[in-house]
């Protein structure tokens, strides 16, 4: 059938082209996320980005602290991305997209959205145990729903290894 292997190269490439957006915060339902991103990108074909947003230092009296205050959180920030991207690495086979941005965090990831069409999907996980959705999920499923570029993926955060190994 003439075509049918431009096609099937096509279907992978998209595959692969397929980017699955993790937020990397400070909560412990982070790691269900990355690893529920990993599994899907590496299962199912596809590529992890893993975006920190550093907040930017409140006001302080002298400028030359502000900075080196920022510039120790971009530090921070750039280290924990390369400690994930090995995790990541060791899942996937590849090596994660990795982004920081300045700002605030939901604000950072609409903007992200909007401007990188690479982004197929974001993943997020939900907080276990009943404490709520978290005040993220909570703004992209409510006031800001309208500004998703693209689907949102919940994980519950109470999920262990073997279940989501067994999901994805």
């Amino acid at each position: 059938m003439p075509g049918s292997e431009e096609a099937a190269a096509a279907k992978s490439a998209d595959k692969r082209d397929r980017i699955f957006l993790v937020v990397v915060d400070d909560s412990p339902e982070r790691a269900v996320a990355l690893r529920y991103a990993c599994l899907r990108a590496r299962k199912g074909g596809g590529r992890v980005a893993l975006l920190r947003v550093v907040e930017p230092v409140g006001l302080v009296e002298w400028a030359g602290v502000g900075v080196m205050m920022q510039e120790e959180r971009r530090e921070e920030a750039e280290k924990m991305l390369a400690g994930l991207a090995a995790e990541v690495n060791e899942i996937t086979g590849g090596y994660p997209i990795l982004l920081i941005r300045e700002g605030e965090g939901r604000d950072e990831l609409l903007k992200l959205l909007e401007e990188d069409p690479r982004i197929s999907i974001l993943v997020l996980a939900m907080a276990p145990g009943g404490g709520g959705p978290g005040p993220l999920i909570t703004a992209l499923t409510g006031r800001y729903a309208s500004r998703l570029t693209v689907p949102m993926t919940l994980v519950p955060g109470s999920l262990d290894d073997r279940e989501l190994d067994r999901i994805t």
